[in-house]
């Protein structure tokens, strides 16, 4: 799949500025024209760092396409003020909501609706808290791996934790549970390089993707083999979706986990399903 016109360069910048700036890659519709605007929304720390390349492939692809896309980096991750230690689920929803408004005001007549948001792991999963927020549902949402439970991956980024600590001479620490404990007792926890808020964890311990959002929804899933269904907490949540009336498609893709490897991946396969899978809005919008 070709893109119709060349992309323009990515255009960075700070999204206001001093203690509260956003580091934003903004790249701009190829063409005269606007299908639509997209927010993208990275992964939780170190994944955002191994995805980073995926990101910007998509982003460009799109552009090309026709999309305006804009990739902020929330509060406390990247280029962007703040610590990770300071960040809070709130203040990545506010960012969200920065993102969409940027979007709006530079694009203005160009753009018919609101910005769609394009969220990858726990970014997919801000990307629904966000769309049952908003006084103005997104367009659609577009959601790469989405995690379903915060719950689940709460406790799996802590057992980071319970890994290293087994490496230690003695062993002690404790599991995720005891870990869990002094999160709730308000005790920060470095894991992972990274300083994990204890307000952050606990507001995405209570995320579930159980709950539809009001607005359509692309769901890709990366699979070892590109015959398999959705893996099971996916399917779950999109059959419930559908049962409640949401429209979603959904695809499994064959390709690597990038977010996870050692070394920085990349799948052409997601890109090229992802750009399928808005043809439909691509067309409708022409």
């Amino acid at each position: 799949m070709k893109p119709e016109a060349a992309a323009q360069p990515p255009q960075p910048f700070f999204l206001d500025g001093g203690a509260d700036a956003r580091f934003c890659l903004y790249h701009p519709p190829a063409g005269p024209g606007c299908r639509g605007a997209i927010v993208y929304l990275h992964p939780f720390a170190e994944e955002m760092n191994k995805s980073r390349r995926m990101a910007a492939l998509q982003a460009a692809a799109l552009a090309a396409d026709g999309y305006a896309v804009l990739a902020i980096d929330l509060h406390g991750c990247g280029d962007s003020a703040g610590d990770f230690g300071d960040a809070t689920w709130d203040s990545w929803l506010a960012d969200v909501a920065r993102a969409s408004r940027w979007l709006q005001q530079h694009l203005g007549e160009r753009l018919n609706d609101a910005p769609a948001i394009w969220g990858l792991r726990l970014g997919a999963l801000l990307a629904l808290d966000y769309a049952r927020r908003a006084a103005v549902a997104p367009a659609f949402l577009l959601l790469w791996q989405p995690v379903t439970s915060g719950a689940t991956f709460l406790t799996q980024f802590l057992r980071l934790a319970v890994a290293s600590q087994m490496l230690t001479a003695d062993g002690t620490g404790g599991g995720t549970a005891a870990l869990r404990t002094r999160l709730a007792e308000g005790y920060a926890l470095e894991i992972a390089g990274y300083l994990l808020n204890p307000a952050l964890a606990a507001s995405i311990d209570t995320q579930d993707a159980a709950l539809a959002p009001p607005c359509p929804v692309h769901w890709l899933e990366m699979v070892a083999d590109a015959d398999r269904p959705l893996p099971p907490a996916a399917a779950r949540v999109v059959t419930r979706w559908r049962e409640g009336g949401t429209h979603v498609a959904a695809h499994s893709v064959a390709g690597p986990q990038f977010w996870a490897t050692q070394e920085i991946a990349t799948c052409p396969a997601l890109l090229d399903q992802t750009r399928h899978a808005l043809l439909p809005l691509h067309h409708a919008a022409g």
